[in-house]
């Protein structure tokens, strides 16, 4: 980011040529210019601060705020002119704030919605794109196509941060929160390829071809996952072996940027490749990091995610009034609204029109198909039952098919427990509000394009529109739907019914108490009666009020209990793999074995 006081030059100027000049500076008090950045800075975190704690208090989602809060900072008197180059977005603001949603996101519920997050998220991008490309160059011919494809491309990504801030609130179905948060981190990757295709076709020939596109895609997609793999895996197999958390989360720091910037460099998608480091890291973590690392690592990338977030939304508002003031010079009024009209109106109608599809196979679709796929799985299962394996190796397939079976009976059960059903499709396509990537990707146009002011203030205050249109009616949308909410009941009932299972799975893995010995020596006898009758029963029931033991006994028992701490991990993770329970539970679950972990760390 850079900024000037007022009748100071720019910080960045460039002479005709396109290299970097000089002009010659007045004298600049450089601790001046440092003292007014730890202003703005210490400012703007301020508002922040203020911002979230009054949106937790009215209800009012916090982006809103944000904006709002720094149209009216740029109206102060005396406020300098902040810059931020749309390459700190993308490369520097936009890598974590996708790593830390990514890690958050349960893979096996990305898996579940695969269909309908690669449908929204790439399906409608690209036609998005082209539809409002086509029409906006035909209502608009002085736009060329290229450019109008630029502006569709910017435009269709939606940003959930808004929509799910709400969701969390009003009681949104963790499912339907699932589906935004994946359409988010995928349709960034989609929409940026697109974008970077019609730029070059703006500087070279000013003649889009989808053919390219569609390359462009398939390769942005597979080098994208490639890199984004590898870095995901190599840094989680190095902060394993790493027993340091201070060390972890540097690390941590790093891997969306080592994500990010060797896929850009292959001409790869960056930010898909960061989406695929951070599932991939949020995967593996849950069984190689250790509990400090995940609860460290949780609290710091919340903490990041927040001051970005917030600091992005508040930026768009404040950097609005010079945005209308660049773009007075090349269009009307009239022009400009009835451009942003023109843009709404399709993102509004494709975005119906792209969930009216799930809907109508919803509808019309075999009405007991469910049934149909457990009517399979019966049949499945009885073939397995009959098999007879003679050797080790068929063992392990019938095992791994087993493991399968019990998959897809979850997937099965899932798809009945958790439908989305037509009031939830109704719901996705009310939230489609434009955020971050659309500001700071309109950026990214080159400068001296024709119209190029007009097209970025365009996409500006279709995301300012859709963030206050829909962020504010959002929530009665969700109210007359008429979800049916789970009761706290019933999640510990889940909870505790997990923690059951897994204490059990424990108990078989490990064997009998007595049977157990510590360096090859036999437990005391006091210490087997304890943790028989006190310590285990307690331990698997997810009770945390567990007695301390006795100084002569206490080794002894700490040893155990982190035996069985470390057979209920591997269970959970086991368990965690075939999905019968929600991801809320799972994740309160490890929670609850990480506090028990890092308590008998520090006993």
């Amino acid at each position: 980011m850079c900024f000037a006081a007022p009748n100071l030059p720019l910080m960045h100027a460039r002479d005709t040529s396109g290299n970097p000049w000089f002009p010659p500076w007045p004298a600049v008090d450089c601790g001046r210019v440092d003292h007014e950045f730890v202003l703005i800075a210490g400012a703007g975190l301020a508002i922040m601060i203020a911002a979230s704690v009054f949106a937790r208090r009215t209800g009012v989602a916090a982006p809103l705020l944000l904006v709002a809060l720094g149209i009216g900072a740029s109206y102060l008197p005396s406020t300098p002119a902040i810059h931020i180059e749309p390459d700190i977005i993308l490369a520097g603001v936009l890598p974590p704030l996708l790593y830390t949603s990514a890690v958050k996101l349960p893979v096996i519920d990305v898996r579940r919605n695969f269909g309908l997050i690669s449908w929204l998220s790439v399906v409608m991008v690209i036609v998005s794109a082209l539809v409002i490309g086509a029409l906006v160059h035909a209502v608009f011919p002085s736009i060329s196509f290229a450019l109008a494809v630029a502006l569709g491309a910017v435009v269709s990504p939606t940003d959930a941060v808004a929509a799910t801030a709400i969701g969390h609130r009003v009681g949104l179905p963790p499912r339907l929160m699932t589906v935004l948060e994946g359409e988010s981190l995928v349709n960034d990757a989609s929409a940026l390829v697109v974008l970077r295709t019609a730029l070059a076709a703006l500087a070279v020939t000013t003649h889009f071809s989808l053919g390219h596109t569609v390359l462009d895609f398939v390769w942005a997609v597979v080098g994208a996952i490639l890199i984004g793999g590898v870095v995901g895996y190599l840094t989680v197999l190095l902060r394993q072996r790493l027993d340091d958390p201070v060390l972890n989360t540097t690390i941590s720091f790093a891997v969306p940027f080592l994500a990010y910037f060797p896929a850009e460099e292959a001409h790869a998608c960056g930010v898909l490749a960061v989406v695929i480091a951070g599932l991939l890291t949020g995967a593996l973590g849950n069984r190689r990091f250790s509990a400090r690392d995940r609860q460290t690592q949780s609290t710091t990338w919340t903490t990041i995610s927040f001051i970005l977030e917030s600091g992005v939304f508040l930026a768009m508002g404040y950097e609005l009034p010079e945005l209308v003031n660049d773009a007075r010079t090349e269009t009307s009024f009239g022009e400009l609204a009835g451009l942003v009209l023109l843009v709404v109106g399709l993102l509004i109608g494709l975005r119906f029109l792209g969930l009216a599809w799930p809907a109508l196979q919803s509808h019309f679709g075999p009405a007991d198909r469910l049934e149909q796929v457990q009517a399979q799985l019966d049949e499945f299962e009885e073939r397995l039952e009959a098999m007879e394996p003679s050797s080790q190796r068929e063992e392990n397939r019938v095992a791994w098919a087993r493991k399968r079976l019990a998959r897809s009976r979850a997937d099965a059960d899932f798809e009945e427990r958790e439908p989305i059903t037509g009031r939830g499709l109704l719901v996705l396509a009310w939230a489609g509000m434009r955020g971050v990537v659309t500001v700071a990707a309109a950026q990214t146009i080159p400068a001296g394009t024709p119209h190029r002011a007009t097209v970025v203030l365009a996409a500006f205050v279709v995301a300012l529109f859709t963030l206050v249109a829909f962020g504010i009616s959002l929530p009665a949308v969700i109210a007359k739907m008429n979800f049916a909410a789970e009761t706290a009941e019933d999640r510990r009932d889940s909870v505790q019914e997990l923690m059951r299972q897994i204490g059990s799975a424990a108990i078989d893995a490990l064997g009998p108490l007595e049977d157990q010995t510590i360096d090859g020596e036999p437990l005391d006898p006091e210490v087997v009666h304890s943790l028989k009758d006190r310590i285990v029963p307690r331990l698997i029931s997810g009770s945390q009020q567990l007695r301390p033991a006795k100084p002569d006994t206490r080794d002894q028992m700490a040893t155990i209990q982190r035996r069985y701490l470390e057979a209920m991990r591997e269970a959970l993770n086991t368990e965690r793999s075939v999905g019968a329970y929600s991801s809320d539970t799972y994740r309160q679950v490890q929670s609850f074995l990480d506090t028990l972990e890092q308590r008998f760390m520090t006993a």
